[in-house]
């Protein structure tokens, strides 16, 4: 792995980590309701584009951060649509 590749890894443990303690809460409160839907659309699309990018691009840093945070992201998403019903 080059130092850009390297550099990529970081950044991406660190954006992913951070979303954790908020999916964590959303999972454990079962509310999303701070959180809004299109927001949540549009984030949860533009990660799973980076995730595309990364496996078109055979960058495994993209492909880990945004793996695990489309991951986290559409689990606040699925929260957030069982409280709309």
């Amino acid at each position: 792995m080059d130092w850009t590749e390297g550099v990529g890894v970081v950044a991406g443990i660190l954006t992913t980590v951070a979303f954790v303690p908020q999916a964590w809460k959303t999972l454990k409160t079962r509310s999303a309701g701070d959180f809004a839907l299109p927001m949540l659309l549009l984030f949860c699309t533009g990660v799973a584009m980076w995730l595309a990018y990364g496996l078109l691009r055979g960058a495994p840093g993209l492909i880990m951060a945004n793996g695990a945070t489309l991951f986290l992201a559409l689990a606040i998403l699925w929260v957030k649509l069982r409280e709309k019903s």
